[in-house]
């Protein structure tokens, strides 16, 4: 890619990815250990999607202060209220966790008038512009839901892939990509930021782009395999490299974009763009240093005569009138 006379990534590079094979996979293993640890310790702080409970949108006369606000609530009796900015500075959204059974109508008229006159104070009052309360028996159907999207997404790739390419890309396409997800969702792990549709959405989002930059070295992989007269690891070395400019570029412009929705997109967008920013780092990562070290591995190997039927299928489907 060139801007003027200045060559950002150069086309030709030659770096020796899988000299440093063992390296990176013993990295990654590390990492998605310490991220699969962190999620079976620590679990997720899950949003009211998945737990139910009690939101409401506040808007004040002037600018409030999170802190002040969350204060004024924990002192009110709520100490694990969520609070962030929703639109403009005068609108908040608090979140109460269910604690109970879902609560009834009047009760839960009760809180939100409660929570209102908590944040409330002389100089800047506030007025509830809306209230929403979900249970618990349609947070644990939203539940079952993102986790039968995550499965099928994985076996659609799984078998997309096998027909695509050979059943050993199939699986080490889909570990690469699982190994995407179980850092990102470490990360929430670890952090205890608020696990919410969103970051759901943006899970699965993960999945897209680390299976299509994935594709697209192995695509290059196999064409080098039946083009170049070389070891395997060579012809590895320069799928990745015949690959790197494009791989960089478009991982670059995707999270620039992502950036731009986490500043300016506000706080209901701002778990979806986090999600994404760290998915398109690690994605881009494992698609280079770890995805072509797995097929060097154990039953994972491949070779030339992995790949030459596939291509006497292909040719003789192209000679076919």
């Amino acid at each position: 890619m060139k801007i003027f006379p200045l060559t950002l990534i150069p086309s030709d590079t030659k770096f020796d990815f899988m000299r440093l094979r063992w390296i990176t996979l013993s990295l990654a293993l590390v990492a998605l250990a310490v991220s699969l640890g962190a999620v079976a310790v620590n679990g997720f702080n899950l949003a009211l999607d998945f737990t139910g409970g009690t939101a409401v949108t506040l808007r004040f006369e002037q600018p409030a202060d999170v802190d002040s606000v969350r204060a004024r609530i924990a002192e009110a009796g709520h100490p694990n209220a969520q609070v962030q900015t929703f639109g403009s500075g005068t609108d908040l959204l608090v979140r109460l966790r269910a604690e109970e059974e879902q609560l009834t109508v009047d009760q839960n008229s009760q809180l939100v008038q409660q929570v209102r006159e908590a944040v409330s104070t002389p100089g800047n009052p506030a007025q509830v512009l809306s209230s929403e309360s979900i249970g618990s028996q349609v947070s644990a159907e939203l539940a079952e839901k993102a986790t039968e999207a995550v499965l099928f997404v994985l076996v659609g790739f799984l078998i997309y892939i096998g027909f695509r390419f050979e059943w050993k890309f199939a699986v080490v396409a889909s570990l690469t990509t699982l190994f995407d997800v179980g850092v990102v969702a470490g990360y929430f792990a670890l952090s205890g930021r608020e696990f919410d549709l969103t970051v759901l959405a943006g899970l699965l989002a993960v999945m897209g782009f680390s299976i299509n930059d994935t594709i697209v070295v192995f695509d290059r992989v196999r064409e080098n395999f039946r083009a170049m007269r070389a070891p395997p690891l060579e012809v590895f070395n320069a799928s990745i490299n015949q690959t790197l400019s494009r791989t960089i570029i478009t991982s670059a412009v995707f999270f620039l974009s992502v950036l731009a929705l986490y500043l300016y997109g506000g706080g209901s967008l701002e778990g979806l763009a986090l999600t994404q920013m760290i998915g398109v780092i690690v994605g881009t990562l494992s698609s280079i240093l770890i995805a072509c070290p797995l097929l060097t591995v154990g039953f994972l190997k491949v070779t030339k005569q992995d790949l030459l039927p596939k291509a006497r299928d292909e040719a003789a489907l192209a000679r076919r009138p």
